[in-house]
């Protein structure tokens, strides 16, 4: 273990850790190096043995309480040596004195609240198929439309801290597609499409009432190529959301277990319809 190493990452690592994910199917967007990285650059840890990387991490901070933690792997051939637990603590470290969030997958929940992270709810990842037709309402605006501060404003009940860095790069990134719904000149709610490895991922989609979240839903599922999968990661305790991707024919494929090691943040879940991200949250 003598040689083993833990850096923070540059942005070309973070496309290695992306690449990690992929091959454990987490499915990542095409553009979510960038986003991370862009939200907070020392978030992303590294364990080298020499000078081959062997585990990764990322420990984001957000604002100045909470932090959220992701992108836990170690290469299949490292495994079982120690290298995975020397990054998990060297991430803890870096967030030390702050609310720590994760999506911890079935199998490593028991491990996760060992090392002090609390059940909170359970997200269920659903899967589709878009390029179904798309609304004719004249209350869907391109979230490109909209003052970005009027976006984080709206974005800001839903999140533990202030995201801002992340939510920038999110809205605008390349391919993407985002939709702002409004009622009476008022953001009401929105939502994301992206590209991803194996079709596309919806996150966020948020909004003020079950009817304004499927207008979003059906819209943003329009805007994906026909036929191609879309994916909705939805909290379990919002009955609403799940009510929206069983009416829509969407299967479960996947399941996580929001956590945290404080108090359980006081979010709007019952306008929460789809996770951003399980990798930030």
């Amino acid at each position: 273990m003598k040689d083993y190493e833990i850096k923070t990452m540059n942005r070309r690592q973070v496309d290695t850790a992306v690449e990690w994910a992929a091959a454990e199917g987490w499915n990542p967007g095409l553009h979510d190096a960038e986003c991370f990285f862009h939200t907070d650059p020392g978030g992303f840890l590294v364990g080298m043995l020499g000078a081959t990387p062997v585990s990764v991490i990322s420990v984001v901070r957000y604002g100045s309480s909470f932090g959220f933690l992701g992108f836990y792997i170690v290469r299949p051939e490292y495994r079982g040596r120690g290298f995975g637990i020397r990054i998990w603590s060297a991430g803890l470290e870096r967030l030390r004195g702050r609310n720590i969030g994760l999506d911890g997958v079935v199998d490593q929940q028991d491990n996760y609240k060992r090392s002090g992270f609390n059940y909170a709810y359970r997200n269920i990842r659903y899967r589709g198929m878009g390029g179904c037709d798309a609304p004719d309402d004249e209350r869907l605006v391109a979230l490109s439309d909209f003052p970005f501060d009027d976006i984080l404003a709206y974005d800001r009940p839903f999140f533990p801290d202030d995201r801002t860095l992340f939510l920038e790069s999110w809205v605008t990134q390349p391919m993407a597609t985002g939709l702002g719904i409004v009622e009476n000149g008022i953001l009401q709610g929105y939502g994301v499409l992206r590209p991803c490895r194996l079709g596309y991922k919806i996150g966020p989609l948020f909004a003020d009432d079950p009817r304004l979240a499927e207008t979003l839903f059906v819209a943003l599922c329009a805007h994906a190529e026909k036929d191609a999968l879309v994916f909705l990661d939805t909290p379990e305790v919002n009955q609403h959301a799940v009510n929206l991707a069983e009416r829509h024919g969407m299967t479960v494929v996947f399941e996580t277990a929001r956590m945290y090691t404080g108090k359980q943040p006081d979010l709007p879940l019952n306008r929460l319809y789809g996770v951003t991200t399980f990798e930030l949250g």
